[in-house]
């Protein structure tokens, strides 16, 4: 199953002439997962051929018009070529409203399902589950109410050792073994012991999308050893003070944060405009946390599915 993230815009504040706003999209199996949608967005689609009625869901981190500009026009435009597919809606207080205001006067209806979830920023919190990923909100600290999101896979099944198995097992038997019990008789006695006859399943994957915020280290126990994590670094550390004015972060705190996390991978982005090459920002994460990459446009990362250990 994919697990990929595809960078659509890195810039803060303002668009630069090669930076759009905040957008990704996270693809975890057949699903596309739109996190923030900063203006210009839907042309960010078409340019990377991201087919937009395959969005099952968007976040929205806070309520500033980088992360969000977008959202309305891509609405509108999933309205006019016919989209009936609900769509999941995540954003903290005021979206709603903004969004229904700018429909009232232009006299839009959508044609579909729009399913609204209003966030609670402040805290960490499961905001979405199914049969196979869940995801939390992640409190950011920044001049308005915000949220980072934390993509997970779910457990994953047992990989039955087909050779191990015995001939008498029926397929409800099989199932349970896959999640791990083991097959007992009706006295309560073990007949296939899992352990025998299964692997261990592959790791669950694993995103973490931390959008602005100051350098936040009581974040670390949401973090901790996840796969991939997008961290903003609008300044390099020379300009730490305007960061922490701010509430924005710099490209050292970012590596430093995914370094005490001992995550797999970091990609920083939301850069000022003030910088034109991006390479010094670049160079100053690896120094702490080599794993770094740069979340310039159009920039997709994976992350592998693990093979399954043997059982032990």
């Amino acid at each position: 199953m994919d697990f990929e993230l595809r960078i659509l815009g890195s810039s803060s504040a303002t668009p630069s002439a090669n930076r759009h706003h905040t957008a990704q999209v996270l693809t975890i199996g057949n699903q596309y997962h739109l996190i923030d949608c900063g203006e210009g967005t839907q042309m960010q689609l078409m340019l990377y051929k991201i087919k937009h009625q395959r969005i099952c869901s968007i976040y929205i981190s806070h309520l500033h018009g980088d992360h969000y500009f977008g959202l309305a026009g891509l609405l509108s435009t999933m309205h006019l070529q016919g989209r009936h597919m609900p769509l999941h809606l995540f954003g903290p207080p005021g979206l709603l409203e903004i969004l229904s205001l700018q429909f009232k006067y232009s006299g839009t209806n959508l044609c579909f399902k729009l399913i609204f979830h209003e966030l609670d920023t402040a805290c960490y919190r499961k905001i979405f589950e199914d049969k196979a990923i869940t995801v939390h909100s992640i409190p950011m600290e920044h001049r308005v109410p915000c949220c980072g999101f934390l993509f997970r896979e779910k457990l994953k099944p047992r990989p039955l050792i087909k050779d191990k198995l015995p001939d008498f097992l029926r397929p409800p038997q099989l199932v349970r073994l896959k999640w791990g019990e083991d097959i007992k008789d009706e006295q309560g006695n073990v007949l296939v012991h899992n352990s025998d006859v299964t692997l261990d399943p592959k790791p669950s994957r694993s995103y973490a999308y931390c959008s602005d915020s100051r350098y936040k280290p009581d974040l670390l126990p949401y973090l901790s050893h996840v796969d991939l994590m997008y961290h903003e670094a609008t300044f390099m550390d020379d300009l730490r003070e305007r960061a922490e004015y701010t509430y924005h972060s710099t490209a050292r705190q970012a590596a430093q944060l995914a370094l005490a996390a001992k995550v797999r991978h970091l990609v920083i982005g939301h850069f000022s405009v003030r910088y034109k090459d991006l390479s010094p920002l670049l160079a100053e994460a690896q120094e702490v946390f080599p794993a770094t990459d740069l979340a310039n446009e159009g920039s997709v990362f994976c992350v592998q599915d693990q093979p399954a250990l043997p059982a032990t």
